[in-house]
């Protein structure tokens, strides 16, 4: 089958009214006093927006075909990916088919490596490569799944991401990963504060729940140890993103001296088939963790998941709903995804993308059946009535 031709590569931001990527605007659970890289500094401790987590904002890539079909993904990365979208990538992408995406994304990639490689442009390659399976599945009129191979199960079970892991064991979910609160910098009364926390939630899911906790990037190697072993007496089921992403030596190193049976986990904030090279090969963790927004899109996952399994590890994404979903459920080594919690008090089920897409499917009782994965493409849609904003035209 010979798909359309591209025609054009539009790149949009969304504006105001609480309508980004993953809105934490408010009082919301994911913005209240999470360890981060800049805890040291007590101005930025209690809230990531102080620091500028929200500074990028949405970026979503629009690909229409000759036929006027339109594929479409979101991601992160706001003007300044939309610019590298619009002012560099489109001369790859347009007059071409959806087909010929892999050699695409090398062409961006190699165009891109003298100021890329990793984080904003690699988002915004994610960004178009997403929206080439998106049109390529509404070209051939089945979705991404089918395209990659087929499923390996009927459903897909998820943990779920947030402060209240007790209510998702109540609502079906497989376990419940919830975030560090304080940092190195809070000394030992942090520490101790972090694991009171961990021992308060195992009272409330019982001995048998997976607890998992989220890191994000705060640690250094000696705190990530002690933190371990505390927790480990606890029951933690895996320590994720303990360590700053480049530092794959110390996350071997904390490999090596959590407790047995501890899972070393990272990857959220890695990209490419390359990084993740390092993190298998060097062998800093038990599970890699891509984001298919930010790693160099589901082509590279695809790659980098390959590799991974080659060594032994699983593969299961950073939450990243279709996107990942479409993924996972052809893989034997992904046996669970992460759902995160939007809802401010993480106490139900909200779409994670709202109001980004329409129709995104969630689950039910922790789980997700295939069917829900069933229309072409991604099987999503754009909200058209939000404030869309094309910055750069070229």
């Amino acid at each position: 089958m010979t798909l359309p031709k591209i025609t054009h590569v539009r790149a949009y931001t969304v504006r105001g009214g609480g309508a980004d990527y993953h809105d934490q605007s408010g009082d919301h659970w994911i913005d209240d006093h999470i360890a981060t890289p800049m805890s040291d500094w007590p101005e930025y401790r209690r809230s990531r927006r102080s620091f500028g987590i929200d500074v990028l904002g949405t970026l979503i890539v629009e690909l229409e075909a000759e036929d006027g079909t339109i594929g479409f993904a979101v991601t992160t990365g706001g003007e300044p990916a939309a610019f590298v979208v619009e002012k560099h990538f489109a001369r790859f992408i347009e007059g071409r088919s959806p087909d010929d995406r892999e050699e695409m994304w090398e062409q961006m990639y190699r165009a891109s490596l003298f100021y890329g490689r990793k984080g904003l442009v690699v988002n915004a390659l994610s960004g178009v490569d997403l929206a080439l399976w998106d049109l390529a599945g509404r070209l051939r009129g089945e979705p991404v799944h089918h395209m990659l191979g087929g499923a390996v199960r009927d459903e897909i079970a998820f943990y779920a991401t947030g402060s209240r892991p007790d209510l998702a064991k109540a609502m079906g979910f497989v376990g419940g990963k919830i975030p560090l609160h304080h940092g190195p910098a809070e000394g030992e009364e942090g520490l101790a504060s972090n694991l009171a926390d961990l021992a308060a939630m195992r009272d409330r899911v019982g001995p048998d729940f997976p607890l998992m906790l989220d890191c994000w990037m705060a640690l250094d190697l000696d705190y990530a140890v002690r933190l371990a072993t505390g927790a480990h007496a606890l029951g933690l089921h895996w320590i994720e993103e303990a360590l700053p992403p480049d530092d794959y030596w110390g996350y071997a190193e904390l490999k090596r001296r959590v407790p047995e049976g501890l899972l070393v986990t990272t990857g959220e904030h890695e990209a490419t088939r390359w990084g993740f090279r390092m993190l298998v090969e060097m062998d800093c963790c038990d599970i890699v963790q891509p984001d298919v927004g930010w790693c160099g899109g589901l082509s590279e996952l695809v790659r980098i998941a390959d590799h991974a399994e080659g060594h032994g590890k699983a593969v299961v994404p950073h939450g990243s709903s279709v996107y990942s979903y479409h993924f996972i459920v052809t893989r034997q080594a992904s046996p669970f995804a992460e759902y995160l919690m939007m809802a401010p008090a993480a106490d139900r089920v909200v779409p994670m993308f709202a109001p980004q897409l329409l129709g995104e499917p969630v689950p039910e009782q922790g789980r997700l059946r295939l069917s829900a994965l069933d229309r072409p493409g991604f099987g999503v849609e754009l909200n058209r009535d939000l404030p869309l904003h094309r910055p750069y035209s070229h």
